[in-house]
Parts: structure tokens; sequence; C-alpha cells
């Protein structure tokens, strides 16, 4: 497989070449989502009954609209396929990119998809275990008010809160890339440490169910070592172009 990726040369490759290659890798990638998203929905019914564990099953939510379980269902399905075909659509897009790279960066290709997935399924370990439980019990507890919960509040709310956290721990790889790139550096991270608190606040006010701080805090604290790990990732990512501009 490796061979067969290096055989797209860039300086061979024209503009024409690397469009039919853009064109057939979107293809793939769409392809490998709608197959994903089919197969989600075998078992789309099974993530949405995982996913009313922390509020206490279904028993303990209710659906208003005539279309809410179909929506809610095809929404969770359509999630899911997003989900397990990330792998293969990060595939794709880094093959296409691949070409452009030198071959010492070409070998980073094979170690970014594990750890990109590693790092989403951490950010949803983390929003659905740790934020999810006390982010519910102040919602549901506050004014002392009883709370009916409704089917496709709960489920939005519940896969917004997955899905954007997860994104949020892609954020050292993404550095790193940029910092390969020369993009960016360790050291123009560091000085804007400020922004980056700001950045991180606002952030977590807006992903952050609750207005509450305690929510708030709970979120920012990965997210300022997130910011941590990502300064290191640079600041690796820098030593290695160093010594690549050595060996050359």
């Amino acid at each position: 497989m490796y061979n067969k990726f290096m055989e797209n040369d860039p300086q061979v490759m024209t503009v024409w070449d690397h469009l039919k290659d853009l064109r057939k890798r979107l293809i793939l990638a769409i392809i490998g989502l709608v197959i994903c998203v089919a197969a989600s929905f075998l078992f789309a019914d099974k993530v949405i009954a995982f996913l009313a564990t922390p509020i206490g099953g279904f028993e303990n939510l209710q659906a208003i609209e005539v279309t809410e379980n179909v929506n809610v269902f095809v929404r969770v399905a359509l999630l899911s396929g997003f989900i397990i075909s990330l792998p293969w659509i990060l595939l794709q897009l880094l093959i296409f990119l691949l070409p452009g790279l030198k071959p010492k960066e070409r070998r980073w290709i094979f170690i970014f998809i594990p750890l990109a997935v590693l790092f989403f399924l951490a950010g949803a370990f983390f929003s659905f275990y740790i934020m999810m439980p006390p982010a519910l019990t102040f919602m549901t507890e506050f004014l002392g008010i009883e709370t009916n919960i409704r089917l496709k509040n709960y489920i939005d709310f519940v896969t917004n809160l997955v899905f954007w956290i997860g994104i949020c721990f892609e954020a050292p790889l993404v550095v790193f890339v940029l910092a390969k790139l020369k993009l960016v550096n360790a050291k123009m991270l560091l000085k804007g440490w400020r922004i980056a608190v700001v950045v991180i606040a606002i952030l977590a006010a807006v992903i952050t169910p609750t207005g509450d701080p305690v929510n708030m805090a709970l979120l920012m604290a990965p997210l300022l070592v997130l910011y941590i790990l990502s300064v290191l990732m640079a600041k690796f990512a820098n030593i290695r172009n160093v010594k690549d501009g050595e060996i050359k």
C-alpha cells in the first residue's frame, strides 16, 4: 500500500492529475460515509438506548411530535455513520495530500489516523462519562421544578456535546500538522497563552450546556491541558523539522 501511495510523484503530476485525484478521493470518502451510515441504521436504536443511560433509560424520556422518534433515529444513525467512517475519510484526505509531502514527512501519515481516532474517542468518553452527569443534574434539578425530558431535546444535547468535545480533543494533532508545515511554532503558541485562555473560556461557554461556572471549569481544565499538549506537539514537530533540515 505504501509503495502504491508513492506512485503519485508531485514532480510529474499536473494540475489536472491533482484534480482527478481529488475527485477520486472525494468519491471514495462519500462512498465510505454512505456505507457506514447505511450500516448504522441496523443498530441506531441500540445507540439511542445507550445514550439514554445517563438519564435513566427510555422511561424517563418522552416524545411530543409525531415524527420525533424517526428524526432522532435518523440523526443518531447519521452521526454514528460519520464517526465510524471518520478514519476512512481521513485516510482519503491524507492520501491526497501525500504527494505534496517530503519522504520523511510521509511516515507521519500512518501515525496520524489512529491518533486522530484515539483523541476523538477520548473527548467523547470525557464528555459522556465526566461532563454529562453533573450537567444533567444541574439542569434537571435547577429551581427544584420537575423536568419532563423530551427525547429530541435530550439526544440533540448529548450528541452535540459528545461530537464537539471530541473535535476539540483533536487540537494537539492539528497543531502538530500546522507546525510540521511551519505555519506555527511552540514559541508563538506560548506568547499567545493569554489569548488562548480567553478563546478556551469562550469555547467552554459555547459548548457547555449549562451556564454555571462549575461545568465551564470542568470543560476548561482539559482544554487547557490540550493547549499545553499542543505546545509540546508543536515543539516536537519543530525539533523534527530542524533535524530533517540538518540531515539534508
